[in-house]
């Protein structure tokens, strides 16, 4: 097995729009996401552009890099949160990108990477104007929870 990173923060929002909360871990269910999150229960909210059409299931989870959050403060003068960009988990050392198409582990759930995510307008009409552009190509990754387990921050993240 390959460690890539670990788990840097964890987040979760009862419905859509909720502030997020952070937690140190989660259950992470297997075509359901994590426990107490809007999505668990299909609760949150998607937009229709390109891709957003996936099943339930394939965007479970989300992941984001922290990396990119101090590039957004280094490049474009946005300083964000961890929870302000709306994803469940945020890594550190991962390249989130390259877990596409790629069986991973994190903590004790099985995962894996069904579809980059670009940010939408509506991540931007809660945070601030630039936002969007900022994180385009940036956005994250969505992930399908194949087996569950408990994840918690400081996790390692591994492929299979």
């Amino acid at each position: 097995m390959d460690t890539a990173g670990a788990v840097d923060a964890i987040h979760v929002a009862p419905e859509a729009g909720a502030e997020m909360r952070a937690l140190e871990e989660a259950r992470a269910v297997a075509g359901k996401g994590l426990e107490g999150d809007r999505y668990f229960d299909q609760a949150g909210s998607w937009s229709g552009e390109k891709g957003r059409d996936l099943p339930p299931e394939d965007r479970a989870l989300t992941l984001f890099e922290a990396e990119t959050l101090d590039v957004l403060e280094r490049d474009a003068g946005i300083d964000l949160e961890p929870a302000d960009h709306r994803r469940n988990v945020t890594t550190r050392n991962v390249a989130v990108d390259h877990l596409l198409d790629e069986r991973f582990r994190i903590g004790d759930a099985v995962c894996e990477g069904v579809e980059i995510c670009e940010p939408c307008a509506y991540l931007e009409s809660l945070t601030e104007e630039g936002v969007l552009s900022a994180l385009v190509h940036r956005g994250g990754l969505n992930v399908r929870i194949v087996s569950s387990g408990e994840i918690a921050v400081g996790d390692p993240i591994t492929v299979l």
